[in-house]
């Protein structure tokens, strides 16, 4: 399974405390592929800096360079489909320039593609990510 896993739920994944941590034991394991582009690494390096550390931004972005179960692919279209929030279209963006149906996140603006006819992208919370993932 190909996805793109928004910041929102990266950040869950990798809290040793919590209860998605064995998401990135999954990783490690090769049980999903995850899609980034260059957006997409700059702002999980940003975030992950201020809410955890630059050392963890650093070996966690060290692992992914080093994954053979990530597909890095910067997109040439920009679609625009969130308006709401249009800093959350690199995950879109992402997700149809690596033609991956699956997008991970909690945040509701990604509602609104539920209202388009294509591309068709399936979005998941982190939870029904985590359920999909134990099966």
């Amino acid at each position: 399974m190909r996805v793109v896993i928004d910041t929102n739920c990266l950040l869950q994944i990798l809290g040793a405390h919590s209860q998605y941590n064995f998401l990135l034991d999954k990783f490690l394991d090769e049980k999903f592929t995850l899609c980034i582009s260059t957006d997409i690494l700059l702002e999980y390096e940003e975030i992950l800096k201020e809410k955890a550390s630059p050392v963890a931004a650093d070996m966690f972005l060290k692992m992914i360079s080093r994954s053979r179960n990530v597909v890095h692919k910067d997109p040439f279209y920009r679609l625009g489909l969130i308006e709401q929030d249009p800093d959350d279209n690199k995950f879109t963006d992402c997700a149809f320039a690596s033609q991956t149906s699956v997008i991970v996140t909690n945040d509701n603006h990604f509602r609104e593609l539920e209202k388009i006819d294509f591309p068709l992208f399936r979005v998941m919370t982190l939870a029904e990510f985590a359920d999909a993932m134990k099966s």
